[in-house]
C-alpha cells in the first residue's frame, strides 16, 4: 500500500472540483470568467457617439423641428413676439407657397442652374486633374493657380464679377474693342447666364480636388502595366483612370449640385435683393419672403420644400452606393 506525501495531497486539494479557490477551472478547461456589469466592449461605441449625438440634436434636429412647426402656423411680424400662441393653420402655408408665389419658378431656376453648372464643372475639374497628375516643371504653380477661385470667399468673387460686369465695366469695354456689343449682364435675360458663368468659375476647383484625390489612389503598377501593354492615352484614360474616378466623380456631382442649389451668397451679392426674376433662385426667394415681407411661416414652408427637393438626389446617391456595396459583397 502506497502513501501520499503531504505535498502531493495538498496539490490535489487545490484542484478539487467544486472548490472556490482562484485556481479552479471550468469543465471545458478554460478559466472561470468573471461577469462585469456596466459598460462592455459591445456597447462602448454607443457611449462614444453620445457627444456627437447631443451636438447633432442641438444643431440640426431641434432647428429642423422648429422650422417644420413654423411652417404650420401663421407667423409674421405681428405674431412673432407671441409665436407660441400663434394660430395653427396646417398646410395653408404650403398651399399658398405652391399656388400664390413664385416658388415653382424659383425651383425650376435653381434646379436648371445647378444641373447646367455641374455638367460643365465636372469635365473641367476632371480634365484639370488629369493635366496636373504627372510631375513636370511648374506643376505646383499650376495647381496653385487652379485653386484661386476655390480659396476666395464667395462674396469677394461676386463683388469682383459685379464690378467687371457693370455697363461701363471691363467686360463691355473689351467686347466693344473686338467689335462685339456688350449688354446688361446683371439684369434681364442675360443675368441667368451670368449667374451660371460666375458659378462655374468659382466651383470647378472643388471638382478638381476630388478628381485629383481619386487619381492619386491609382497604383503605379497599373500605369506600368498599361504602358507595357501598349495602351494609347485614350484607352488608358478610359479603361485605367476613369474606373478609379467613378466614386469621386459621383460624389462630386452630388455635392456640386447641392451646393449650387443652396448657394445664397453669390446671387445675393451679385444681383442684390430682390433679385431679377430670371435669377430669383430658391434661397433668394426664401430670404426675401422672410426678411423683407416678414412672412416667416410662409418662408419656413418654402424652406421645408427646398429641404425635400435637396433630399431627392441625396437619397438616390445613398441608394446607389448601397447597391454597389451589396454587389461587391456578392462577388466576394
Amino acid at each position: 500500500m502506497t502513501t501520499e506525501t503531504p505535498g502531493r495531497a495538498g496539490r490535489r486539494a487545490l484542484h478539487r472540483p467544486g472548490d472556490g479557490a482562484p485556481g479552479h477551472d471550468e469543465p471545458g478547461g478554460g478559466p472561470k470568467k468573471k461577469h462585469r456589469r456596466g459598460v462592455t466592449e459591445r456597447n462602448r461605441p454607443l457611449w462614444l457617439l453620445t457627444p456627437g449625438g447631443v451636438l447633432m440634436t442641438v444643431v440640426i434636429l431641434i432647428p429642423l423641428a422648429l422650422g417644420i412647426y413654423m411652417s404650420l402656423i401663421d407667423l409674421d411680424q405681428y405674431t412673432l413676439r407671441k409665436w407660441l400662441s400663434t394660430p395653427f393653420i396646417g398646410v395653408a402655408n404650403f398651399v399658398e407657397a405652391l399656388t400664390s408665389t413664385d416658388l415653382l419658378r424659383s425651383i425650376w431656376i435653381s434646379v436648371s442652374f445647378a444641373v447646367i453648372s455641374t455638367i460643365v464643372t465636372v469635365p473641367l475639374g476632371v480634365a484639370a486633374a488629369v493635366v496636373t497628375q504627372n510631375a513636370y516643371r511648374g506643376r505646383a504653380v499650376v495647381r496653385a493657380i487652379f485653386l484661386i477661385p476655390y480659396v476666395l470667399p464667395s462674396f469677394v468673387v461676386a463683388t469682383v464679377w459685379r464690378t467687371m460686369l457693370q455697363p461701363d465695366g471691363i467686360v463691355n469695354n473689351l467686347l466693344g474693342k473686338v467689335g462685339m456689343g456688350g449688354g446688361l449682364w446683371l439684369n434681364g435675360p442675360q443675368s441667368y447666364w451670368t449667374l451660371i458663368l460666375v458659378e462655374i468659375w468659382a466651383a470647378w476647383p472643388f471638382i478638381y480636388l476630388l478628381a485629383l484625390a481619386g487619381l492619386q489612389s491609382v497604383d503605379h503598377e497599373v500605369h506600368e502595366a498599361a504602358a507595357l501593354d501598349g495602351a494609347l492615352w485614350w484607352r488608358k484614360l478610359r479603361y485605367v483612370i476613369f474606373p478609379y474616378l467613378k466614386g469621386p466623380v459621383s460624389l462630386a456631382f452630388l455635392l456640386g449640385t447641392l451646393n449650387h442649389i443652396n448657394n445664397f451668397t453669390l446671387p445675393f451679392v451679385l444681383f442684390g435683393a430682390p433679385a431679377p426674376s430670371d435669377v430669383n433662385v430658391l434661397p433668394m426667394l426664401v430670404y426675401v419672403t422672410s426678411f423683407q415681407s416678414f412672412r416667416f411661416g410662409l418662408s419656413a414652408a418654402m424652406a421645408v420644400v427646398s429641404l425635400i427637393l435637396i433630399s431627392i438626389p441625396l437619397f438616390i446617391y445613398l441608394r446607389a452606393v448601397r447597391l454597389d456595396v451589396h454587389e461587391e459583397g456578392a462577388k466576394k
